[in-house]
């Protein structure tokens, strides 16, 4: 097989934001929300930021499941703010869901991509991204209203805005440079994690 070439339409600016930092910062209300993660890097990070939160269900090995996965949970728990965090590699997998749910349109639905170009969790091969897919504009060619998308420090702020503020379907890209996430250990027991989301979302 070929090895894969940039697109020569690509005129993304090279990503500077450090993801340790980009997305705490930009989660800053994550309390709000019933979450669920994709795999690798949104996991670990997201399990670090909410100290492993019961309000957290993080994918483990089931790469492409969290789209999915968290609008089922959307149009389950209408009166509840449902977050999806997941990396690139991940929503790649799974792209097609995402006109699926802007056909549903769930309005108490965000989805945040960190995009870091790369597949941390099989040896750090660029990804579609890396090569210059654009995740934005296919979110909003699928139909989502609002795309946001973060590549500078100004750009978070409008991001914190869309999280707290906002009251429809959103997807929010946010870029970062290759590196690790903060990290965390987190109970891999499927069954455990299940019903320990399970007991905090119906009480």
């Amino acid at each position: 097989m070929a090895q894969l070439q940039k697109l020569q339409t690509s005129n993304l600016p090279d990503a500077v934001l450090d993801r340790r930092q980009a997305v705490p910062r930009l989660l800053d209300n994550h309390q709000d929300y019933l979450m669920v993660t994709g795999l690798a890097g949104a996991a670990q990070e997201i399990s670090a930021l909410t100290d492993s939160s019961p309000n957290l269900f993080a994918m483990g090995g089931a790469m492409g499941a969290a789209l999915m996965t968290g609008l089922g949970l959307a149009l389950a728990q209408p009166k509840r703010k449902v977050l999806v965090v997941t990396g690139d590699g991940d929503l790649l997998m799974s792209v097609g869901g995402l006109a699926t749910i802007a056909l549903q349109n769930p309005k108490n639905m965000t989805v945040i991509c960190v995009d870091n170009g790369h597949y941390g969790e099989t040896g750090n091969q660029e990804s579609h991204t890396g090569l210059g897919i654009r995740l934005d504009t296919i979110a909003a060619g699928s139909g989502f209203a609002v795309v946001h998308t973060i590549n500078t420090e100004e750009d978070l702020e409008e991001g914190r805005r869309l999280l707290r503020e906002g009251t429809g379907l959103s997807f929010i890209l946010l870029r970062v440079k290759e590196g690790p996430p903060n990290r965390n250990k987190r109970n891999l027991v499927p069954h455990m994690e299940r019903e320990n989301f399970r007991k905090a979302l119906l009480g």
